[in-house]
């Protein structure tokens, strides 16, 4: 799953510190933190119909994992709003757009870690981007496949996974081993060996059970001990309450995910994505003949019948939701 450029994005206007540079000619200095040693927190936003869904959460996310690495300024919402209104109205701007939001610790007088050496302020960075959401090409050939990364995820005794900071290099590794593996992105686990997330987003899968007496769909997702507590992945939680699907929060392995009826991953880039294999693993029963693919071979079900129902009707619900909720922005 590679993304693509998008030739609208050829002229990107792009907002450093309130001045809107063409993206040629966007740059930030060498002595900026987060040139310096990855000291940035940021946030994923996506734009829809000219609102951005959930655009509090993340701001509130972005100040708290600001406060953790005690930044000495943090920019208050509403300055970040309007450069989020400048950016956007001088791209023309309104959907199927995703924002990230950068903000460093500023720049430094001279080069070293001390943050005492900061003494201008944080740099804010607003890249807006024409960009669907970024699975959709891959669930359209058959569903995202995921291969088990030899990269583990932080515990909070390590690098707390609440403080939503810029260094990647764990899901950078991961997402190297992913590929050469053959697959979309890779599963990362905690130190004791349960699953965390993958290099890029939550994982949930779901489970036909017995629930007082009565088959019922279960949906379980890892506990947020090894990974950032998702605000995509919040609001599945909370529609499973509304449309009362049972969900839990659990360590979790990767031989249960192996076995689980469906696996779908959340995030704000890629909304909600159905998951077809983990280590070359069909997801989902078992039972029945498979289909014939394009080239004759045998297709495991769950390739030829996509997501599953409870994947389905919560991806449903989620689209319902960004169609009318979030702050208007442009």
């Amino acid at each position: 799953m590679l993304q693509q450029y998008h030739p609208a994005n050829a002229d990107l206007i792009v907002n450093i510190n309130g001045a809107l540079i063409h993206r040629d000619q966007a740059g930030v200095s060498p002595f900026d933190s987060a040139v310096q040693g990855g000291d940035a927190v940021w946030e994923g936003l996506r734009l829809y119909d000219g609102r951005i869904f959930k655009l509090t959460e993340h701001l509130d996310r972005l100040a708290s994992s600001a406060r953790a690495l005690a930044f000495a300024q943090i920019p208050s919402h509403e300055t970040i709003i309007s450069e989020i209104r400048r950016t956007l109205e001088a791209n023309g701007m309104r959907d199927n757009v995703h924002i990230r939001l950068t903000l460093t610790r500023g720049v430094k007088i001279t080069s070293g870690m001390d943050p005492r050496l900061n003494q201008r302020g944080p740099t804010l960075i607003v890249l807006a981007e024409h960009k669907p959401p970024v699975y959709a090409g891959a669930m359209a050939k058959g569903g995202l496949t995921l291969a088990a990364s030899s990269v583990r995820r932080f515990p909070p005794d390590c690098l707390d996974p609440k403080i939503h900071h810029c260094n990647l290099i764990q899901s950078i590794l991961a997402k190297i081993e992913a590929t050469r593996a053959g697959a979309d992105d890779a599963v990362m686990l905690d130190t004791r060996g349960f699953v965390a997330e993958t290099n890029a987003t939550h994982l949930f899968m779901v489970n036909r059970r017995v629930v007082a007496g009565e088959p019922t769909d279960v949906v379980e997702t890892p506990t947020c001990n090894a990974c950032p507590e998702g605000i995509t992945r919040a609001t599945v939680i909370d529609l499973c309450a509304r449309l009362g699907i049972p969900c839990r929060e659990r360590d979790i392995s990767l031989m249960e995910f192996y076995r689980a009826d469906e696996v779908f991953c959340t995030g704000t880039m890629g909304e909600l994505a159905w998951v077809s294999t983990i280590d070359g693993r069909p997801v989902g029963p078992r039972a029945g003949a498979p289909e014939a693919g394009p080239t004759g071979a045998a297709m495991p079900p769950r390739l030829a019948q996509g997501a599953g129902p409870v994947t389905r009707r919560l991806s449903e619900a989620f689209g319902a939701l960004t169609r009318t909720e979030g702050v208007k922005v442009v």
